[in-house]
């Protein structure tokens, strides 16, 4: 069964801060990894020192065994598997596109994964370079890291946020650059030039708008009970509240939040507080507790609810693409986002015990333009599933490891 529901949002809150956005491709950047004007004509257009750019995407995949530690870098283009340090205990693997994030209880591990991207908006410039371990953040493994191309934003358990100069960190070096005063409830994510953020009040939150010294500049007429998982999209940042989600965006200068609820109580067992996507995309999916799964609709304002087997996993590459469900038989499943039909499934791809419920642990689906990507922990393999082709596996791929946690770079 599928329930569509078509929302009327709030009125956007609308504040007019004066913002200096960066728009053209050649403007300076103090960023390595973002064109730059350049007085010399020996310099192309988007060349980044170190770096090969190339014209597709130069997708890798981060693979992490926490009982042994052992760390390895799978490259998508040419099938190499790279060693890098080892790294035990890690419960959770974040990444922000090109840098993973290894959080276990001693610290957080930094990874560069050598594959990035430069969306421009009208055009991208897609790059490779070396893998290596950059070394330690000082926060454990409740610590939220979310990033764009100039700051990197580390909010530890206590709602401490410590912001590192990403410049830095593509160079090979941790160097955090501020502390912001005051605490805040889950993830300070950097967004045009600022920082989102929540202030607790009490059973809710305020949304804050702080720029890059932490000073609070707005304060959008909006609050979020229980506030939890986010998501950057090109229509904006999603951020999950107990009623359903805020959308909060940029527009000259002006952040508006806006609000996409639920349009009915949803028992806390099932709200989306998960999100996945493809990176940049505007349809999120979420776990809507342990048999059915949330779609997010940004463009549309609407969530969908999607009944299937029991989740294990969930994405889907957006309009257009199926909704992919990896459920409990081990079996990957197409569905129909609109209709919730299902439209194909394959084998049991999954050795072992399949464990449903566990959103920060194994296996995971990755997807990107053209392909999706799922771990087999105790079979020592990913498979790349082309999701366009009724689930084809296209490739597989033998480890020497466990592959437990698993992220994709390069998108």
């Amino acid at each position: 069964m599928t329930v569509r529901r078509k929302i009327t949002p709030w009125a956007p809150a609308a504040l007019v801060l004066t913002a200096s956005l960066a728009t053209s491709c050649s403007a300076e950047k103090d960023n390595d990894s973002r064109p730059r004007a350049s007085s010399s004509s020996a310099a192309p257009h988007g060349y980044v020192e170190g770096a090969q750019e190339a014209a597709e995407q130069q997708s890798r995949l981060l693979l992490n065994d926490p009982d042994s530690g052992n760390t390895r870098v799978l490259d998508l283009i040419t099938g190499k598997v790279h060693r890098t340090a080892q790294v035990e205990g890690a419960e959770r693997l974040g990444t922000d596109g090109r840098f993973g994030y290894l959080h276990s209880s001693g610290g957080t591990h930094v990874l560069d994964s050598g594959a990035w991207m430069v969306d421009h908006g009208d055009h991208v410039h897609y790059y490779s370079a070396a893998i290596r371990d950059v070394g330690e953040l000082p926060v454990g493994r409740e610590a939220q890291v979310r990033s764009d191309v100039v700051v990197t934003a580390v909010t530890d358990e206590d709602g401490r946020t410590v912001l590192y100069d990403r410049g830095k960190l593509e160079k090979g070096e941790i160097a955090s650059s501020r502390t912001l005063a005051g605490t805040y409830s889950g993830a300070v994510v950097p967004y045009e030039e600022h920082l989102l953020a929540f202030v607790d009040e009490g059973r809710t939150a305020q949304l804050v708008v702080l720029d890059r010294k932490g000073e609070r500049v707005a304060s959008p007429d909006v609050q979020c009970e229980g506030p939890r998982g986010d998501a950057v999209t090109r229509r904006g940042v999603v951020l999950g509240c107990a009623d359903g989600a805020l959308l909060v965006r940029e527009q000259g200068g002006a952040f508006t939040a806006e609000k996409i609820s639920y349009d009915e109580d949803v028992p806390a067992a099932e709200r989306a507080t998960n999100f996945r996507q493809r990176p940049g995309s505007d349809t999120l999916t979420a776990p809507a507790g342990h048999d059915a799964v949330w779609v997010l609709d940004v463009t549309g304002r609407t969530w969908t609810r999607v009944e299937t087997g029991p989740v294990v996993a969930a994405n889907t590459a957006g309009e257009g693409s199926p909704l992919l469900v990896l459920e409990a038989d081990g079996s990957l499943h197409g569905y129909d986002i609109v209709t919730g039909r299902q439209l194909a499934r394959t084998k049991s791809l999954l050795t072992g015990e399949v464990r449903v419920g566990t959103a920060d642990s194994t296996p995971v689906i990755e997807v990107d333009r053209s392909r999706a990507y799922i771990n087999d922990p105790h079979g020592k393999k990913v498979f790349e599933i082309d999701y366009n082709d009724d689930l084809r596996v296209a490739r597989s791929f033998d480890l020497d490891i466990e592959p437990v946690l698993m992220a994709e770079t390069g998108r």
